[in-house]
């Protein structure tokens, strides 16, 4: 009949411990999910008892997993969600997981779409691109237009910034024919989020006065 053999602190990570079944290493989890786990040395090493350290274990390491993949950079909660379920992690512990990030503010969608628009305009990105891409993470639209409407208030101009890029595009390609520089103007304001009559308008004028 298994047991557990021993209950050794990882000499990396003190707050956590390896479990020994039978004097061979079985899993790692917290200090307090073993004790949560009722895990002795000497204890029988049952289904039931496997079963619940594994758990621990998975737990474990999904937040491990979590906090590494947010040290690299933000996250939306969406695309946090697909990165760890690539990884293999099982989708009901990379919930669990979700949930304590939000709990502990590591995670807030409206945050994270301030903080993409704000970065992303400064780059030349306009609304309609922006919204696209939040959209795309998964960000809820409630959080996309309030990012948006903190960026370019009521009366704000966002096509200032339209103006501004066509504006340099047409210098760059002021040795090109002009029916070439209009379309290529156009297509690098379509690709930034700006797009229609009122983009149409501003390339026409930009690509006038290169």
């Amino acid at each position: 009949m298994a047991r557990i053999t021993g209950l050794a602190p990882d000499p990396r990570r003190p707050d956590v411990v390896r479990v020994l079944v039978d004097g061979r290493p079985f899993c790692t989890v917290p200090a307090t999910a073993a004790a949560a786990a009722h895990l002795e040395v000497g204890a029988v090493w049952s289904g039931e008892l496997s079963a619940s350290a594994s758990r621990f274990a998975d737990v474990a390491a999904v937040w491990q997993s979590l906090l590494a993949t947010l040290a690299r950079r933000a996250f939306s909660v969406e695309e946090l969600r697909r990165r760890l379920t690539r990884k293999g992690h099982h989708p009901e512990v990379v919930a669990e997981a979700i949930l304590r990030a939000q709990r502990e503010r590591l995670l807030d969608d409206a945050l994270f779409a301030e903080q993409y628009v704000v970065s992303r305009a400064a780059r030349g990105r306009g609304p309609a691109r922006l919204r696209r891409d939040l959209q795309a993470l998964g960000v809820a639209t409630r959080h996309i237009e309030a990012a948006l409407a903190k960026q370019w208030p009521e009366g704000a101009e966002p096509l200032d910034l339209a103006r501004q890029l066509a504006s340099r595009r047409a210098r760059q390609l002021a040795g090109v024919p002009l029916d070439v520089r209009r379309r290529r103007v156009l297509a690098y304001l379509g690709r930034r989020g700006f797009t229609g009559a009122a983009a149409v308008r501003i390339t026409r004028e930009a690509c006038a006065n290169p």
